[in-house]
């Protein structure tokens, strides 16, 4: 039965990624994105990993993507974009070369211990305790700073998409705040 969950849900989170990067709309890709991180969540509960899928399912797929949504909502999706045209002409030469770089990183890193099953740093999941105070423990000592830092960076994030998707208005139409009053 362990099996066939894992089978199950890592098909459903390929096809969820393929889909968040195959979708031309940003809505579904959106959804696609939701369909992944709620697939993700069964492989953590196959894993006896109750908490970090609960995480995975109330923070990651309903907070961060709607979040993501909003902010797709906010830029306008009904505006169409001429594709044939490309403003970044080193845009795709750049992306592919980068691609490699990583695919060869990734690699490289499967080539060593830590992915093959070596100890981990913080300590061995099994043992006394529960599995919340150990990933309490370690999330709250040795990496709040990058648990931090990526709170940050997700407000940023915001802020900026906001920033970027104000329209200023246009020149011949006024706003309801110029028109006289009668």
């Amino acid at each position: 039965m362990d099996w066939f969950i894992f089978v199950v849900a890592g098909a459903a989170t390929l096809l969820g990624a393929l889909g968040v990067i195959l979708s031309k709309n940003p809505v579904q890709s959106a959804l696609m994105l939701v369909m992944t991180l709620f697939a993700v969540a069964v492989l953590f509960v196959a894993q006896q990993a109750h908490f970090l899928a609960a995480v995975q399912v109330i923070v990651y797929a309903g907070a961060i993507v709607v979040l993501f949504l909003f902010v797709i909502m906010l830029l306008g999706v009904d505006r169409s974009e001429d594709l044939r045209t490309e403003p970044l002409v080193a845009q795709r030469p750049l992306a592919f070369v980068v691609t490699m770089l990583v695919l060869l990183e990734v690699l490289l890193l499967a080539r060593s211990t830590w992915s093959t099953g070596a100890p981990s740093i913080v300590g061995p999941a099994s043992g006394p305790g529960s599995n919340i105070e150990k990933l309490a423990s370690a999330l709250f000592t040795r990496y709040l700073l990058a648990f931090e830092v990526t709170s940050v960076l997700l407000v940023i994030a915001v802020i900026g998409a906001v920033v970027l998707a104000r329209r200023t208005p246009a020149s011949g139409v006024r706003s309801e705040q110029e028109t006289p009053a009668p």
